[in-house]
């Protein structure tokens, strides 16, 4: 019998379509403290973007 990869016996295919509905939202952001830009990065779902932008 042959030795099957333990990447064969994964299901791949049912999350496929979830990662193209999640989006990145990089935003510059103003340090208090030293005045310079600090850039925060967040996942969010593309329902949730102007929620994530607003905030």
């Amino acid at each position: 019998m042959a030795k099957v990869s333990k990447n064969a016996r994964v299901d791949r295919g049912k999350n496929a379509g979830e990662s193209k509905n999640m989006v990145k939202v990089i935003r510059a952001v103003k340090s208090d403290k030293t005045g310079a830009y600090v850039f925060k990065e967040k996942i969010v779902h593309k329902d949730n973007l102007q929620e994530a932008l607003k905030g």
